[in-house]
């Protein structure tokens, strides 16, 4: 008799923690019924990790959750300030001016009902070309045609600054990832100049299927975009990166994080940071670059407010926000 009553008593116990853990985390107040997380064009590491993310919170917290093609950062930053996506993934330059109002999209409308969630991770600026161009640096570009990626996305905003910076006289065109690769296969443009993390998929397939070469910037070019632009920061891209990249590159890089609005219900934020930052072997599953997002690379942002339910799930991790990054 003492036995049943000890295992009834041991049963009890363990439902009311399954109860108590689940009702912790499926605090559901003013969760929205889906969730859209903006990425940006197909052939970009934004499109596979914003899709892969939006299948793993719809799988985990089960939220109707999808990805939508965007222009990229400066369109994901604005769409999130409207409400118009739950998640926006940007890139921390063109979120700055969108923070300060000086989106090209919505000029003089301050975005600062934006929050951030968790870092992503590294987008190096990067080209590739035909080999039989003989283009090896920027440079080499001048009066030449090349894409820049989608109107509104990072490369599409930075690669004409540092183009005029560098004094290239270049001829720019926007189109998605995927489009400007088949663009250069078929002698449409010269070259493709991107940003996103590595590797970028558009340029591990024209590595598979053409003959091309992938460059960034000389020593001299890698100087002067470091010393105009103090919103990137040096990186190298690492040598077999793409089967035709026999040495490292010198390049710049912008860090990656994933936003939402203010007024996302602080339970939701807070599960999806918690999520994110504690299953990176199910990141890695969606991207390679997600090898960089990881807690403790929080602090590659230096302006924009963190969430307050992220806060939270920093500070159980010991991680104390700074007051300027908080609410």
């Amino acid at each position: 008799m003492n036995k049943v009553v000890k295992t009834i008593a041991t049963i009890a116990t363990g439902a009311a923690l399954v109860t108590a853990g689940a009702a912790i985390a499926q605090d559901r107040t003013g969760w929205p019924n889906s969730l859209t997380v903006g990425t940006a064009s197909q052939g970009g590491v934004y499109f596979v990790y914003g899709n892969g993310l939006a299948g793993f919170i719809g799988e985990s917290l089960k939220i109707n959750a999808s990805g939508e093609v965007t222009g990229g950062p400066v369109q994901n930053a604005t769409l999130v300030q409207m409400k118009e996506h739950g998640i926006g993934l940007v890139t921390m330059g063109p979120m700055y001016e969108a923070w300060t109002g000086k989106s090209e999209l919505a000029p003089g409308l301050p975005h600062t009902d934006v929050r951030a969630l968790f870092p992503m991770y590294e987008t190096p600026f990067q080209c590739v070309a035909m080999r039989a161009s003989g283009i090896k640096t920027v440079g080499d570009i001048g009066g030449k045609r090349v894409s820049v990626g989608p109107a509104g996305g990072t490369p599409g905003t930075y690669w004409p600054r540092f183009f005029q910076a560098l004094g290239v006289n270049a001829r720019v065109s926007n189109t998605g990832a995927a489009d400007a690769a088949s663009q250069l296969k078929d002698g449409l443009i010269d070259a493709f100049c991107f940003a996103a993390g590595l590797p970028i998929g558009a340029f591990s397939q024209l590595a598979a299927e053409a003959d091309v070469v992938t460059f960034a910037f000389s020593d001299a070019e890698h100087a002067k975009i470091l010393e105009a632009f103090p919103e990137v920061s040096k990186f190298k891209i690492p040598a077999g990166t793409y089967t035709v990249q026999k040495d490292d590159q010198n390049s710049v890089a912008m860090w990656n994080f994933a936003v939402v609005h203010k007024d996302m219900p602080e339970s939701l934020a807070y599960e999806v940071t918690k999520l994110v930052l504690e299953n990176n072997a199910r990141m890695l599953q969606i991207h390679a670059a997600a090898k960089a997002t990881k807690i403790e690379n929080w602090e590659n942002n230096g302006f924009l407010p963190f969430h307050k339910g992220a806060v939270r799930y920093y500070g159980e991790k010991g991680i104390t926000i700074p007051a300027k990054l908080k609410d």
